[in-house]
């Protein structure tokens, strides 16, 4: 069966090989929800229903208010949550499609049909500190796929607990040339499985956080 990727999945395998394949194919340790990532959630779900349904935002939230009033106040077609996933030859697919290749959820996309543009936004709860644009880079050549009239597709990370944006914009022209930059960095992916080979690369986090406890870079089994 044709391997099937996403941007987290990628990542996770580019920080350790050995680490993705316990923990994303032999599924040896259960992902635990912590209060940061059950707040990440609560935040997106309370956006995503601001968003489409027009439902006021729980009091804890109230700091979102001018952010979402900005957003719903631009100009376009609103696709909170929007599920987004294409075939290998890049035709677009369902997101739960058998067969898809690559797929991504976008938190927010905008698309302006009068200017051929579309914007995306993904909310991020945590620090600024290390921003992350490749994500963006990749939800945007998937709405290029999705919306083909769309030229230019401009993104920002949204940090809302700290009030700051980081922003990125790809044009149509960069498209064909960015996704065989993806397509390299799944088939490195790709290969590890083939081969069955799994190389794990040690960090600052492993010897205290990685749940992988029978790696030689794990402190926590001793």
């Amino acid at each position: 069966m044709m391997a099937q990727h996403s941007y987290s999945g990628i990542k996770a395998f580019e920080g350790c090989g050995r680490k993705y394949h316990e923990t994303k194919i032999l599924k040896l340790y259960p992902r635990e929800e912590t209060d940061a990532t059950m707040y990440g959630t609560a935040m997106h779900e309370q956006a995503e229903l601001f968003v489409k349904d027009g439902r006021s935002l729980d009091d804890s939230f109230k700091f979102l208010q001018p952010t979402m009033d900005r957003l719903v106040s631009m100009k376009g077609r609103k696709f909170p949550e929007l599920e987004m996933a294409v075939k290998e030859t890049l035709i677009p697919c369902g997101f739960k499609d058998p067969d898809y290749w690559c797929r991504g959820i976008a938190d927010l996309v905008i698309v302006d049909d009068d200017n051929y543009t579309a914007r995306i936004f993904d909310y991020k709860s945590g620090g600024d500190k290390y921003p992350d644009t490749d994500q963006l880079m990749l939800m945007s050549l998937l709405v290029f796929k999705h919306f083909p009239d769309v030229r230019h597709v401009t993104s920002g990370l949204l940090f809302v607990l700290r009030g700051t944006v980081v922003k990125h914009r790809v044009d149509r022209e960069q498209e064909a040339e960015l996704w065989w930059r993806w397509r390299e960095r799944v088939a490195r992916l790709d290969a590890a499985m083939y081969h069955n080979k799994w190389q794990a690369k040690q960090s600052g986090l492993c010897r205290k956080y990685c749940e992988c406890i029978g790696c030689e870079f794990n402190g926590r089994g001793t």
